[in-house]
């Protein structure tokens, strides 16, 4: 299922979820502009790399742009592919506006990089030894869809759906797209080791797991978890839906 829009308006333009569709746009178009072999350098030295960043492999000084450490948020900003980026800001663009609303711009951003961190540290502690670079923003949009469950279960998702070579739409609740996805990526995670298909999965998890857990103290609390009655005056009053390069990919 591809999800294509919801049924869940805002009471405030989320300038916070523009900003970084439009941020990773950008650094990707910067990406595609450089010959073949500088663009790997790009993706080893703002990558996250595990083995770098606990200690155990150091990057030749040509790569040694940054500190490990600020791997964790560069490595965010990079995609592997057209689809890639694509697909991350779509899922950003439809669920990243409503938890923007639910907690304010600047809340927002610091739970949006947490959850980013989160995700990247968990892919390295499943693979410590690993000198493969990780790149992309899905985990931290993990932690947005994890945040967006608890919020806002029953609001409607339009979904595409291909069936051979056709496709058809249905609307079936956050809780059943969100949940299936989450499921999905679980599976993977524990079906195999390292990142299947160079996806990497345990990133979606932990980023995932980071917005169950970071939403509660981030959202205004005029925006009840579990899709419950809101209360009156967060923000205005209108109505809300039911409440190509080698991975691992994030």
């Amino acid at each position: 299922m591809i999800p294509i829009h919801d049924d869940n308006p805002t009471s405030i333009r989320p300038l916070v979820t523009i900003a970084l569709i439009v941020a990773c746009t950008l650094v990707f178009l910067w990406q595609v502009t450089l010959p073949a072999q500088q663009a790997q350098i790009a993706v080893y030295a703002f990558g996250m790399i595990p083995a770098v960043l606990f200690g155990d492999a150091e990057l030749p000084p040509r790569l040694a742009k940054i500190p490990a450490t600020l791997s964790l948020i560069t490595s965010m900003f990079l995609h592997g592919g057209w689809l890639h980026l694509i697909g991350n800001m779509l899922y950003l663009w439809i669920f990243g506006n409503n938890i923007e609303d639910s907690m304010g711009h600047g809340r927002f951003i610091v739970f949006y990089l947490l959850c980013g961190i989160a995700a990247a540290l968990t892919q390295a502690v499943q693979d410590p030894a690993s000198v493969v670079p990780m790149i992309g923003a899905s985990g931290a949009i993990g932690g947005v869809l994890g945040g967006y469950i608890l919020l806002f279960p029953r609001a409607r998702i339009l979904v595409l759906v291909p069936l051979g070579i056709l496709f058809f739409t249905m609307r079936r609740p956050a809780l059943v797209v969100l949940g299936i996805w989450f499921a999905l990526q679980f599976l993977l995670s524990t079906m195999s080791t390292g990142a299947p298909g160079g996806v990497a999965t345990w990133a979606h998890v932990g980023g995932f797991v980071a917005g169950l857990i970071l939403i509660g103290p981030f959202r205004d609390r005029r925006f009840p978890l579990l899709g419950g009655p809101r209360r009156g005056g967060a923000r205005g009053s209108r109505p809300r839906g039911g409440g190509n390069l080698r991975g691992p990919w994030g």
